[in-house]
């Protein structure tokens, strides 16, 4: 069989899919980039969402137990792994890229088999070497200037964590917009219909743990965002120092870019630049 020379693996983080790569993925293939955009369990087109969420009303919505409820950080990185076994013989170097939390999931499939992977990017994600769980950065002191989107019920009794990108209350609206798209024009609100209501618990709560013989052989770089007001580049920087702790002899190669939490969709043009140097390197 040949192989083409490279390709993106792109993972979507909290609340996100696979749809919110496109933009992106069509300025890879304008570098001659392939690409493959996954969806995590409980994400995507087809992902449940809750009986009420898309009724007059939202009957039942703040209370109704999640169809994701029972989905483990080992179900996540299941799937990734799924895609990269059916990536890796076609392509001569396979770079994958996480968003926000789908760096656990990317984290967890590189520790367990790190022989798929070439170099892994993360794009204002995650990054467990130094504290295990997402959560762990999240509620650091460091982090207290975040804008949290605002979650709907009891995350323990609905078995996810829930949001509501179609609410009716037009401050919880542009409070989920300024934390993932405050760049984005207000006056294009199709972005609501983009987002999942639920997140699977394990994605902040559950534990990576990475090793430096195995996660830590391969090559990473971390993509700042300078503007992140979802994940503050205070923070970015805290997670990539304290991997460097980890792996003192393989350090995180660093880039930076202009901008909020979601360049995916509000410039794709200037992260696919950024990915495309990356995916091609020798």
């Amino acid at each position: 069989m040949s192989h083409s020379p490279a390709v993106a693996v792109l993972v979507h983080g909290a609340w996100h899919s696979s749809l919110h790569w496109a933009a992106t993925q069509r300025a890879l293939a304008h570098h001659g980039v392939p690409s493959v955009a996954v969806d995590l369990p409980g994400h995507g087109v087809g992902a449940p969402v809750p009986t009420g969420y898309l009724q007059p009303g939202q009957p039942g919505f703040t209370t109704e137990r999640s169809a994701l409820a029972g989905i483990t950080m080992d179900h996540l990185a299941d799937e990734l792994l799924d895609r990269l076994a059916d990536v890796r013989p076609r392509f001569e170097r396979v770079v994958l890229v996480a968003h926000s939390a789908g760096g656990g999931p990317a984290s967890a499939a590189v520790e367990r088999a790190p022989e798929l992977v070439d170099h892994l990017v993360y794009l204002s994600a995650f990054l467990p070497a130094g504290r295990p769980r997402f959560i762990d950065y999240v509620d650091a002191p460091e982090n207290a200037g975040a804008i949290h989107v605002p979650r709907v019920g009891d995350a323990g009794a609905i078995g996810a964590l829930r949001i509501n990108p179609l609410s009716p209350d037009p401050d919880e609206v542009a409070t989920i917009h300024r934390s993932f798209l405050g760049d984005w024009p207000a006056d294009r609100p199709n972005w609501r219909l983009l987002l999942h209501p639920d997140e699977p618990i394990a994605s902040l709560t559950a534990p990576v743990p990475v090793t430096a013989d195995r996660w830590g052989r391969i090559p990473r770089s971390y993509i700042r965002l300078t503007d992140d007001l979802a994940l503050p580049v205070v923070t970015q920087d805290l997670m990539i120092a304290e991997a460097d702790e980890v792996t003192p002899d393989r350090k995180t190669e660093v880039h930076s870019l202009p901008g909020g939490h979601s360049p995916f969709l509000t410039r794709p043009d200037g992260l696919a630049a950024l990915l495309a140097a990356t995916v091609r390197r020798p």
